[in-house]
């Protein structure tokens, strides 16, 4: 769930927080060894005065003595912060020197014990010690804990305190650092917002992290497909108003012309060329629809290895009962052997598609006893070229390059009979997206048309298998 705050400010939480924890944590535990280790010093300091006492204790008669005198005493156990009592006391529990009422803790012989108590409403730190020479005797020393726990506290609070400091140093350089980093986002956003609807030009981004360069290359790549996409839809829109303009109006014409008429046979005629016109207008928009896949393709056109001799294989005999019918002779050559190239199946299907349709649709008007189309597969070392050749009238070679551009009319589309479509604008679009050559010219012995798409070589896979 979203917070509101700014990225900034959350990423700069998700790393001050984990830190803080970790410091805290650390701080504790330092604060734990820090304690261990002063109570240690303090105690050892408590352990040599008690050891010195119990050391000038003496057996004078058949009584126990501590030897020092109260001065002495005062010296050893001397403590500017710190009041200090103490306690020798024989086996029998009499009193042999200092205070009486300083209970001790039982020990072994030759050992030690700490311990803490309460006195006067002072907590005091004892140590007890017993000793059996020269007689069994005890001595406890005690102390308040005012001194230790000053220091413990001025110790803790001089190594937590520059770590604090420390910790909002860091805090303070990660703001302005993580700032810094996520400034060119605010930019892009600033950017994005400031932008029209229409624009889809590449958004300048300062590339402070390859996270950030990433993210501007991939919103400049989806801005260039939403571009294609978008010029092909505006593309699609005017090339539907332009090409369906010509065979709408003559469909009208002809029903005008036909509702004049009295004379059935001349309604008939009328309704016979309608049904032409709306086949013609029929594949113009499935060719119109196929150029505006074409252009979407662009974004992301997916290839793999095709077997262009069983693709032209199936489309010869998928064309085969029209040409038939047109009593035109359609053929294949080079498909004995097999040939793979790096394509698009759907594509090279359109390809074939477009261009026998052509063929067999201007090729067949020819002067010749018998029309032919042939397809060929012609495997050469650097590409496998395919074409299509028909043995019709042709076309001079400067109006070749007309062929390709969508619609041509004109002296061009006259000498075809009609216009020339979409059917080559789409095979010249096809082979481009998928990096193949086009070419046109006239067939063998300069008869005729041919078209052939050079494929580059990448290899016979299916021959290496065998």
């Amino acid at each position: 769930m979203r917070d509101g705050l700014p990225l900034s400010a959350r990423l700069l939480r998700q790393v001050l927080l984990p830190l803080a924890l970790t410091w805290l944590a650390g701080s504790l535990v330092a604060a734990g060894i820090a304690y261990h280790f002063t109570q240690r010093a303090f105690d050892r300091s408590l352990l040599d005065d008690a050891v010195l006492i119990a050391s000038n204790v003496h057996l004078r008669g058949d009584r126990l003595e501590l030897t020092l005198t109260l001065d002495e005493v005062n010296r050893v156990l001397f403590d500017q912060t710190e009041r200090m009592l103490f306690s020798v006391r024989a086996a029998d529990g009499s009193l042999v020197a200092g205070v009486r009422d300083l209970p001790a803790l039982r020990v072994n012989p030759g050992a030690f014990e700490f311990g803490d108590l309460e006195r006067d409403g002072l907590a005091l730190r004892t140590i007890s010690l017993h000793r059996e020479s020269p007689r069994p005797f005890d001595v406890v020393v005690a102390e308040t804990t005012r001194g230790r726990s000053k220091a413990l506290q001025r110790l803790v609070w001089w190594s937590l305190l520059p770590q604090a400091l420390l910790l909002m140093v860091l805090a303070a350089w990660l703001r302005r650092a993580i700032r810094g980093e996520v400034r060119p986002l605010a930019h892009l956003e600033a950017a994005l917002g400031r932008r029209g609807a229409a624009d889809m030009a590449p958004v300048q981004v300062e590339h402070s992290s390859r996270e950030v360069e990433a993210l501007s290359a991939a919103l400049n790549d989806l801005l260039a497909r939403l571009d294609r996409s978008l010029r092909a839809q505006r593309e699609f829109a005017g090339n539907v108003a332009h090409e369906l303009r010509t065979p709408l109006a003559a469909i009208r014409a002809l029903a005008d012309y036909g509702l004049a008429q009295d004379d059935p046979a001349a309604w008939r005629e009328q309704l016979r060329k309608i049904a032409a016109s709306e086949a013609r207008a029929s594949r113009m928009v499935d060719q119109l629809l196929d150029l505006a896949l074409a252009l979407e393709a662009e974004a992301g056109l997916q290839t793999d290895d095709v077997a262009l001799d069983e693709l032209v294989r199936d489309a010869v005999l998928r064309f085969l009962p029209r040409a038939d019918a047109a009593g035109v002779d359609l053929g294949a050559r080079g498909i004995e052997a097999a040939a793979v190239v790096r394509a698009n199946a759907s594509l090279v299907e359109g390809i074939l598609n477009n261009l026998l349709d052509n063929a067999l649709r201007y090729g067949g008007r020819s002067d010749a006893e018998l029309p032919a189309v042939t397809v060929a597969l012609q495997d050469t070392p650097s590409e496998v070229v395919l074409s299509v050749q028909d043995n019709g009238h042709g076309l001079p070679g400067e109006m070749q390059a007309q062929l390709v551009q969508r619609g041509a009319q004109g002296e061009t589309g006259q000498l075809l009979g009609e216009g020339a479509g979409l059917g080559l604008a789409l095979v010249a679009q096809y082979a481009r997206l998928m990096d193949a050559r086009m070419n046109l010219g006239a067939g063998d012995d300069g008869r005729g048309w041919r078209c052939e798409i050079g494929f580059p070589r990448r290899g016979d896979k299916r021959e290496q298998a065998r």
